[in-house]
């Protein structure tokens, strides 16, 4: 999300609406309130936004068995947030209609390897139905100002790295893909001549890092972002939850769901935001874009590349 004004419950007045407790948790995570809390109460809260609208949330005994915790634990936060009463959260949380049941949350390579080997299909049925949920979520906790913030901090950089390890790898080199399309001087923070040092030496304070990771986050990764913050490289993140680490050194989160049957971390809702992204940065940058674009068709055109 996008840097937020909204700086700790220092009056006691609870978030009224889904986008103030998204905003509240990642100024928690950024240490930007006065309200702290554990890592483990900091998880809860990440969790218990991303179930918004889940049947779970319609008891707080079953909301407690779905994170695997106490009911006074979930109550104790409730209050630290600046509720009454576990209500109160309860019926912002429940603003969103009703998700239908499914094992959505917990089923990773488990539900693969278990599936029917004579009915492939459901499984992949089933895939695909997951994604579609997360990319609803997804585009539920977007925001207009996310994108704003986004398009207008990466088309105003004179220099664009990314950075991502495993598959994150292969989501940075999309995204430095596109971007590239449309701005100069966009890459990989390493590449096959320079190392991550290197490329951070080579970095200066107002150029933009994005780096992306999700649960269970890469440890190098979580240092790159805080090495970039700390020297005044403008840090954006994408990644799963408000709690994430990347969260705490970066300017700007994008956080997208991944949770699937999928028998790893799930990039389909991840490489979405990727395309939002760009086209995002696209329209921000307007005529420079266009400009860009054409050159590139141009070179295209006159490297006989493209077959039609």
């Amino acid at each position: 999300m996008a840097p937020t004004d909204y700086s700790s419950n220092n009056e006691g007045q609870a978030p009224r609406t889904l986008e103030e407790l998204q905003a509240l948790s990642i100024a928690i995570s950024r240490g930007e309130t006065d309200l702290h809390l554990g890592p483990r109460a900091r998880e809860v809260l990440s969790q218990l936004i991303e179930l918004r609208g889940d049947q779970s949330l319609l008891s707080i005994s079953s909301l407690a068995r779905r994170l695997n915790v106490n009911p006074s634990t979930i109550s104790r936060l409730a209050r630290a947030l600046g509720y009454e009463r576990f209500g109160e959260l309860q019926s912002l949380l429940l603003s969103s209609s009703l998700t239908p049941t499914r094992s959505f949350y917990r089923q990773h390579a488990t539900a693969a390897l278990a599936a029917d080997k004579q009915d492939l299909q459901a499984q992949a049925r089933q895939l695909c139905g997951e994604h579609q949920l997360n990319i609803e979520r997804f585009m539920e906790g977007l925001t207009n100002e996310d994108l704003d913030a986004f398009a207008t901090t990466v088309m105003g950089a004179r220099r664009v790295r990314l950075h991502g390890m495993r598959q994150f790898h292969a989501f940075s080199s999309f995204l430095a893909y596109g971007l590239g399309m449309i701005r100069s001087d966009v890459g990989l923070l390493s590449d096959d001549s320079l190392g991550v040092a290197e490329g951070l030496a080579s970095m200066t304070a107002g150029d933009v890092l994005i780096a992306a990771s999700c649960k269970p986050y890469t440890r190098h990764v979580i240092d790159v972002c805080r090495a970039a913050h700390d020297n005044g490289i403008r840090t954006i993140v994408v990644t799963d939850y408000s709690s994430s680490p990347l969260v705490r050194h970066s300017e700007i989160a994008i956080l997208a769901p991944h949770e699937s049957s999928f028998i790893s971390n799930s990039m389909v809702t991840f490489l979405g935001a990727a395309e939002c992204l760009v086209n995002a940065c696209a329209t921000v940058g307007g005529d420079g874009a266009a400009e860009a674009l054409s050159r590139r068709d141009k070179l295209i055109d006159q490297l006989d590349i493209e077959i039609g």
